[in-house]
């Protein structure tokens, strides 16, 4: 058996009982032991500001970079906010593509699951996230698509999954990305 792929998690909201960390959490346990899922904290990263990526940058983008750097793949999980995603995830996402010519998302296969308590499941912010990984050249999976609406009812109060449809449908899609990332991944 392979081993596990080192799968790094990055959850746009920094709510503590956001709905997307939830998921995540939903998606590491459907998903081992295939895939090893981390969420890399990202709310203490420094705006980026190029200015100081021209000396010593902030530590906290230097291990932010070699974590994604490190990593077989990343996954996103997301809220929407205002059709786009919170500001958080794109600071992490600018930090990990600087300086220029040292982009650590290059050739990272991805996948994107958003989550909403209402009915679009974050259908914006998934596809103005999709947009983004494009030009950071991240190969992200196409099919399944993920977008969980109406979270609020898939959980249970200790933020526990209880529908098994949603349970089998983030099995098909941490299947998925499985496949993906070891058919996509630079070796």
């Amino acid at each position: 058996m392979p081993r596990p792929l080192d799968v790094a998690v990055l959850v746009g909201s920094l709510r503590k009982e956001s709905f997307s960390r939830k998921i995540a959490l939903a998606i590491a346990e459907v998903a081992a032991p295939a895939m090893k899922l981390e969420i890399v904290e990202i709310g203490g990263l420094p705006l980026y500001n190029q200015d100081d990526d021209a000396a010593i940058p902030p530590p906290a983008w230097t291990a932010f970079r070699e974590r994604i750097r490190g990593a077989d793949a990343v996954l996103f999980v997301t809220p929407e906010y205002n059709r786009s995603v919170p500001g958080a995830l794109k600071n992490a996402i600018d930090v990990g593509s600087r300086p220029y010519g040292k982009n650590a998302w290059s050739g990272k296969p991805g996948a994107v699951v958003s989550v909403s308590p209402g009915a679009l499941g974050g259908f914006g912010a998934n596809h103005h996230l999709r947009q983004s990984l494009v030009f950071l050249d991240v190969p992200v999976l196409q099919q399944p698509e993920a977008y969980v609406g109406g979270v609020a009812g898939l959980l249970d109060d200790q933020g526990r999954l209880t529908n098994p449809d949603t349970r089998a449908f983030l099995g098909k899609f941490a299947a998925a990305f499985t496949a993906w990332i070891r058919t996509t991944a630079k070796h």
